[in-house]
């Protein structure tokens, strides 16, 4: 490599270095304030002479003489010379000077006005002369020593895009000395950067070898696409060989019954011979069989156990520790805090957890959403904590643990807590929801008006708040990814907001379920428990028909009906799988199981499912078929929408409504929408039936399925509107089939409106039966 190539290469890797030590010269910065701020202080000196000693090396020489001010200033605040605040403040400041020079180095030997500037500072408030910038233009007298800086509290940093992934060191190469590589000599001799030490460290004194490598994102993308689809050929060779072993088993089924054959027939003493000689090689041939089969399942077996730690691999290498984000989190929740003239302590327990890549900047940004909203809604001012005993520092707490599959990240605070009253007239204030609407709203309901778009308890816009927009978007983001948001809370007391998020998007293990002759997919972390439906758990509440899982009722909902597939179960006792979205549950019924296996997620091809509902993925398995992955936010809100009651005016109808379909879980699922709206139903198992029973009663309404044996929708539509006697009563077909031509059909039967089952919910039929009746 040719001299420019080295300094290049050399200056890239400054770069990504520098840009990870500032980050840790802040945290040791704001912690000055703290009780560490001796250990802080001793390693922010660390960190600030060896970027000193590596910017000159380089010869980066305003990098260098601005570290090196930044030092004196560090020096100052320890001999009690300088105020700690002060000089917290003009050291973040620097900070931001020096991250504008390490993005772009062109400025970074000669240096710029604002480095200048800020060399003149730092010297300044630690007291010590400025010192002499070559090429300097003249400017102003220096200002006086700063007070805390503001800055925008957004400007959280992004992480940067390469990952480390760890690997050995080349075995045959010999250490390469790079940037950074005597950070380890100056651990060993702190005090060392507390001198005037003018001369660049040698590179070749401590180099180390370097046990990780950058990799572009886009290729661990692809290697976790290629692990996934390897995995699934794996698994399709494991099926392979099972139909080879059972071919074998037919072959020599058939064998032994040709040889038993041969014995019942009266052949020569030549031809037996040559039987018996067959038999051998027959023998021979099913051993040397069998043993192909077992060694070739050892090693399909193997390779598929190799695949799948290859996967896991990957997977691993796309986690990045969510310290990458974190460790912006405490000088933004600073500077934050002292805009609105409160002190917050931020504290973050287990950042080192990893969660991928791919999902960082989403995490990132709902946090800092999260800790905006803690900041300006959650914690007190400094007065009023003491009026009511608090310490007058608020605290908040950023709290992350794995379980299973899932990432539970928890921020939590120590404020005022949320108010469901307060909550309550904001919404209506707004116009969101009437007063009678929010006087049905329970607790938790009101405190979740606070994810509705365009939502404030704020009249005033400010900085930070006021503006409608931040619970809604954190929310959004969160179940974008498949995950859930919970929020508890006690007025006085605090809040916390818990997120749950896949810790990767890459391998998932998921649920296969069938819905007719199609597969799909739940992720397992959602996935609470499988039961068979029996009858006498099945309970009706408030219209909404529900069934008994572990002691409580939860909402059974027909999941082929809600996705516009098919028209329910038949089954008396149909299996259903209950699956869990933050604090919601609901038991969805399906056609049958598949089984549980870990995938990989591909996103939607093509542009009709990437528009269509619930849909969350694919996944290939290894019978050829496609698994649609299912998105359980989505299923979940519609699950709620559809049990939620509608409050009824007092001058509201009672009608009797006839339900007429021949599934019984389509009948329930549809019948409990009518009951919520305050209606009676009466059940038909098909059009013959429904027939005779409008001959000898009365009904102000007719909700009828297509499909069904003996007499369907569309025939029973026409006979209803012939017979002169029955022709008024309103019809209306509730059908899976969304084609126009499908509703063109039941319209020109005679049908008053056609409504598709898979956007049917309370709202929807509501606006149809008012219209009609």
């Amino acid at each position: 490599m040719d001299t420019e190539a080295l300094k290049k290469s050399l200056l890239k890797k400054f770069q990504e270095v520098t840009a990870d030590r500032l980050q840790k010269i802040q945290l040791g910065v704001l912690d000055l304030e703290k009780e560490t701020a001796d250990q802080a202080a001793e390693d922010v000196a660390r960190e600030l002479h060896t970027m000193k000693g590596e910017a000159r090396m380089l010869g980066l020489a305003a990098i260098g003489q601005l570290a090196h001010a930044a030092e004196d200033v560090l020096r100052a605040e320890r001999e009690g010379k300088t105020a700690t605040e002060v000089a917290t403040d003009v050291l973040l400041r620097a900070c931001d000077v020096l991250s504008d020079l390490n993005e772009d180095l062109s400025g970074a030997n000669t240096g710029n006005p604002a480095s200048e500037e800020m060399v003149r500072m730092l010297a300044e408030v630690s007291g010590q002369t400025p010192p002499a910038i070559a090429g300097a233009r003249p400017v102003a007298p220096p200002p006086a020593p700063v007070a805390a800086p503001v800055v925008a509290p957004a400007a959280v940093a992004a992480p940067p895009a390469p990952v480390q992934v760890p690997v050995a060191p080349p075995p045959t190469q010999a250490p390469v000395a790079e940037p950074g590589a005597h950070a380890a000599a100056a651990a060993h001799h702190p005090a060392a950067a507390h001198g005037r030490d003018e001369e660049a460290p040698s590179a070749a004194k401590s180099a180390v070898a370097d046990r990780s490598i950058r990799v572009n994102v886009e290729v661990l993308d692809a290697l976790g696409l290629l692990a996934g689809d390897l995995l699934v050929e794996s698994a399709r060779g494991r099926l392979r060989s099972s139909e080879t072993e059972a071919l074998f088993e037919r072959f020599s089924r058939l064998g032994d019954r040709f040889l038993r054959l041969a014995e019942e027939i009266d052949i020569s003493n030549e031809v037996r011979e040559q039987l018996d000689r067959v038999e051998s090689d027959l023998h021979m041939l099913r051993d040397d069989a069998f043993r192909f089969v077992r060694r070739n399942d050892d090693g399909i077996n193997t390779l598929h156990g190799n695949l799948a730690k290859m996967a896991d691999h990957v997977a691993e290498a796309r986690l990045v520790p969510l310290s990458t984000v974190f460790d912006a989190f405490p000088r933004a929740v600073r500077e934050m805090s002292r805009t609105q003239g409160k002190e917050v302590d931020l504290v973050i327990e287990n950042a080192d957890i990893g969660v991928d890549r791919s999902m960082l900047g989403d995490v990132r940004d709902a946090l800092v959403h999260l800790l905006r909203n803690s900041v300006d809604h959650g914690v007190e001012s400094p007065d009023t904590r003491q009026q009511l005993g608090k310490p007058l520092n608020g605290r908040i707490r950023i709290r992350v643990r794995v379980d299973g599959d899932m990432l539970h990240i928890e921020v939590e605070d120590d404020g005022r807590g949320i108010d469901p009253e307060r909550l309550r007239q904001a919404a209506i204030s707004k116009r969101l929801i009437n007063a009678v609407q929010a006087a049905a709203l329970s607790e938790r309901e009101a405190i979740e008006l606070i994810f509705r778009p365009g939502f404030s308890t704020r009249d005033q816009v400010s900085e930070l708040s006021g503006r409608g927009v931040g619970m809604d978007v954190v929310k959004r983001k969160v179940e974008t990814l498949g995950g859930s948001v919970g929020v508890s809370s006690r007025i006085g007391r605090g809040s916390t907001i818990t997120l749950r998020l896949p810790q990767s998007l890459a391998l998932m293990k998921v649920l296969l379920v069938r819905l007719g002759d199609d597969v799909y997919g739940m992720p397992a972390a959602d996935v609470e428990a499988v039961m068979r439906v029996k009858p006498d758990d099945r309970l009706e509440i408030f219209g909404t028909l529900a069934v008994r899982h572990r002691g409580k009722p939860t909402a059974l909902v027909a999941l082929g009906p809600l996705l516009g597939l098919n028209g329910g179960n038949r089954f008396d006792k149909p299996p259903a799988v209950v699956v869990r979205h933050g604090e919601d549950h609901a038991a969805l019924v399906v056609d049958g199981f598949v089984d549980e296996r870990e995938v990989a997620v591909k996103p939607c091809g093509g542009e009709f499912l990437k528009a269509a509902p619930f849909i969350a993925g694919t996944a290939a398995l290894e019978d050829g078929r496609i698994a649609v992955l299912l998105h359980v936010p989505d299923i979940m809100a519609e699950v709620r929408r559809m049990a939620r009651p509608v409050t009824q005016a007092p001058a509201a109808k009672r009608l009797r409504v006839l339900l007429v379909d021949d599934s019984p879980i389509a009948r329930a699922t549809e019948g409990a929408l009518v009951k919520a709206l305050g209606h009676s139903v009466e059940e038909a198992q098909d059009g013959e039936e429904a027939y005779v029973k409008v001959q000898n009663n009365t009904y102000d309404l007719i909700l009828t399925d297509v499909q069904m044996p003996k007499l369907d929708g569309f025939s029973l539509a026409r006979r209803l509107k012939s017979t002169p006697a029955v022709a008024r009563i309103p019809v209306i077909i509730l059908s899976s089939l969304a084609s126009p031509e499908d509703k063109r059909r039941g319209l020109d039967a005679g049908a008053d409106a056609y409504l598709v089952k898979g956007e049917l919910g309370v709202e929807v039929l509501a606006q149809a039966i008012d219209r009609l009746t």
